[in-house]
């Protein structure tokens, strides 16, 4: 381990092998860092923290802090951030309350400087989200999905998985898997063909989303017709999970 002298680690601190943190960081108590973590200057790993094995940590980042929720009674909640996954300078990750006791970052994730992950989150693996997004509580984000800078997201939001959120929009109604979107009023910008394709999705897969999408978009039918006239034509695993995306939301979907 290499433990900078000026870095304040409080006794009831877990910390694991081959760890390394940087000057005037503070580990607070009930704080777990796993195996071969890089934790920088001046950040602060908060009662709750959760860290896994290879986090990284940059500069002034804050990982654990209490809810920016009044209804916070000051309950024993966790942050918790799965392995390898990159947290840049001045990233702000806050724990959970009553409602599920856990804010969730999966793994090989890379946070970008100034985002922030409100309480309550649940962000799948190998998520990007660009310079200072900024999520409201409850939301959830499906795996692979990459957020452009400056994205701000309503409280109770999905974002589906394999999904590309264009910067600077606005993110009021759920989100759904494989496609693009963007806009201050949020619009469906399309298949997220190129992302798709590189991570191995076959023509068919792509051709069946590419339908499925087009009935929901592009046609004058009723959303509910459109989704009615996808199951009956049969699904791939793929549509299916469009499908139960838009029937499972309380949001509505963009």
């Amino acid at each position: 381990m290499q433990i900078h002298p000026t870095a304040l680690i409080h006794p009831g601190a877990n910390i694991g092998n081959d760890v390394t943190i940087g000057p005037y960081s503070i580990i607070e108590d009930n704080v777990i860092i796993g195996d071969g973590c890089q934790i920088a200057s001046s950040v602060l790993l908060a009662n709750g923290a959760r860290l896994a094995e290879n986090v990284k940590v940059f500069h002034s980042a804050v990982i654990g802090t209490a809810p920016q929720d009044l209804k916070y009674a000051g309950e024993i909640t966790t942050a918790e951030i799965g392995p390898r996954t990159v947290i840049r300078e001045f990233c702000t990750v806050n724990r959970a309350t009553a409602h599920s006791k856990r804010t969730i970052v999966g793994a090989d994730c890379l946070l970008m400087a100034y985002s922030h992950v409100a309480h309550d989150c649940r962000i799948g693996d190998r998520v990007i989200l660009a310079n200072a997004v900024n999520m409201g509580g409850h939301t959830h984000i499906g795996d692979w999905a990459i957020l452009g800078g400056m994205v701000a997201i309503h409280q109770f939001v999905r974002i589906g998985a394999h999904t590309m959120v264009g910067g600077k929009s606005r993110v009021t109604k759920d989100v759904p898997p494989y496609c693009m979107a963007a806009g201050w009023e949020m619009k469906y910008e399309g298949l997220n063909k190129i992302g798709l394709k590189r991570r191995g999705f076959t023509d068919e897969q792509l051709q069946a989303l590419k339908e499925a999408y087009y009935l929901i978009y592009q046609t004058d039918m009723l959303r509910k017709e459109a989704l009615q006239k996808i199951k009956d034509g049969g699904m791939t695993a793929e549509v299916q999970t469009v499908v139960e995306f838009f029937e499972s939301s309380e949001r509505g979907v963009i």
